[in-house]
């Protein structure tokens, strides 16, 4: 770049107190609705114990507009607008309010407000929105934004956290093209990111202080693994299994899906009570391991994690991530890395004697003529997660009448199709849930004795399949 680029990183109050920001007509509408609302203010309660809190960035190109210096935002927008709202209802609420409850009792807070009062009003007041999108949305959320801030709960101290420890990292360029230029080079990397990618640097951030020097020990597996091995561990197994589990659909898992994976941060002050046997079990693990005891018997105790369980900030979902990629690499054997397509692999690390059937149904899935068909790759995905899903529960119980029931759980949808796409995949998943059954299940005969339909060869149209039509036939499920 030949232009000046300038780096800064300045609190929301230093941002909205700009005299020269515009939001220039080629700005796409404000899009952001009371649901992006509520994520930044869920986030503001989450790390308002922080010293410092990152939003994100935003992109300016400066220049001169009838002789006046304009700073357009070129990248931001949306997040801008949403903070200028929760200002301006603020005001209104808070400050310009007769209700003595609600006014701010700390001058030194209401005197931050009084000074963005003037460059708010200035700023709403040039600005013009031609949008429907925008005019919908900005009214939604300024009236959201004010039965928010008007609650009790929302503190003087909460005001203070948004307005002077809630930061922006701002990029000033004096020329357009190269401002889009950047605009473009900073999405394009953003785009690089993988979800696994964001999720890593969230809970790097979660861990608490006293934990700091456990960092580089609970990220060593996670460093140890290719990206594409992270990406098939949450994409295909750990994000189906907990969506399908809920009841949701579980197609992609990109970058608006990594909530999935965020909960909750156990050194908070006023956990929920649900919370409570989390917080047990974190702090009995630690402290049994780190007794002298060890040191004589050798014992080391895991983390009781769950597939569907709430997600524990920082280290403990670090060790999860670790805990699944190892028992889902001993469950699932991945043809594209064995040298020795024996299917016998996959039955003897289930660590389990299975039954004759069971063993067949197992050698079958890992040795028909069409498994690698995309299809069927499908089908497979959808019965290792289920397996998976039932082996967490319920461990080794009854696990070879269980293949059974979720082979034919799953392969009736195969049989049925002569084409699976992920689609056919999600919606078998959603509407023969044996995912929410597992969940709710109390013992294995809960899931066992789920009676499935028998198929009638006139309404099967998968073709190629005789062996999986032979099992079908032999177990009396194929007439």
């Amino acid at each position: 770049m030949t232009g000046k680029l300038n780096k800064d990183i300045i609190s929301v109050s230093t941002l909205l107190k700009k005299s020269n920001l515009a939001i220039p007509n080629y700005q796409r509408p404000y899009k952001w609705t009371q649901a992006n609302l509520a994520d930044l203010l869920g986030d503001l309660k989450i790390y308002r114990g922080k010293l410092a809190y990152r939003l994100g960035s935003i992109v300016f190109h400066q220049h001169s507009e009838k002789k006046q210096e304009t700073l357009d935002i070129v990248d931001g927008q949306q997040r801008t607008l949403t903070l200028v709202l929760l200002v301006k209802a603020l005001l209104d609420e808070r400050l310009n309010t007769n209700d003595s409850n609600a006014q701010i009792k700390r001058q030194d807070v209401k005197t931050l407000l009084l000074s963005l009062e003037q460059p708010i009003n200035n700023f709403l007041q040039r600005q013009t929105f031609n949008s429907d999108i925008s005019h919908r949305n900005l009214h939604q959320n300024f009236m959201a934004a004010k039965r928010a801030v008007a609650r009790s709960d929302f503190t003087e101290a909460d005001i203070e956290f948004l307005l002077e420890r809630c930061e922006v990292v701002t990029f000033v360029l004096n020329d357009v093209s190269e401002a889009f230029q950047f605009f473009d080079s900073q999405n394009a990397r953003g785009r690089d990111l993988d979800p696994h990618d964001l999720l890593k640097a969230f809970h790097l951030r979660e861990f608490s202080d006293a934990e700091t020097e456990l960092k580089a020990d609970s990220v060593r597996h996670w460093e140890s693994l290719e990206s594409e091995q992270l990406a098939r561990l949450f994409a295909n197994y750990l994000f189906r299994i907990r969506n399908w589990a809920q009841g949701k659909s579980a197609l992609y898992f990109n970058k608006s899906q990594v909530g999935l994976f965020k909960g909750v941060n156990l050194d908070q002050v006023g956990l929920y009570p649900y919370v409570e046997p989390l917080r047990i079990s974190h702090h009995f693990v630690d402290d049994y391991n780190s007794q002298y005891q060890r040191h004589i018997d050798h014992q080391h105790m895991r983390f009781p994690f769950h597939l569907d369980q709430m997600i524990i900030n920082g280290r403990r979902f670090f060790e999860m991530t670790s805990h699944y990629q190892q028992k889902i690499a001993e469950i699932v054997s991945d043809e594209r890395n064995s040298k020795n397509n024996d299917p016998k692999q996959l039955i003897r690390i289930l660590d389990n004697e299975l039954e004759p059937r069971a063993c067949k149904i197992l050698y079958t899935l890992n040795s028909y003529s069409s498994r690698t068909r995309t299809g069927d790759g499908y089908i497979r995905n959808l019965f290792d997660c289920a397996v998976i899903f039932y082996l967490d529960k319920f461990g080794p119980h009854e696990l070879s009448q269980a293949i059974e029931k979720l082979f034919i759980w799953a392969y009736s949808c195969r049989l049925k199709m002569q084409v699976v796409g992920i689609e056919r995949m999600n919606k078998h998943a959603l509407s023969h849930n044996v995912f929410e059954r597992i969940k709710q299940a109390v013992q294995p005969s809960d899931v066992l004795n789920w009676p499935l339909p028998t198929l009638k060869k006139s309404e099967c149209n998968g073709t190629k399949l005789t062996e999986i039509a032979n099992l079908f036939e032999e177990m009396k499920y194929y007439e």
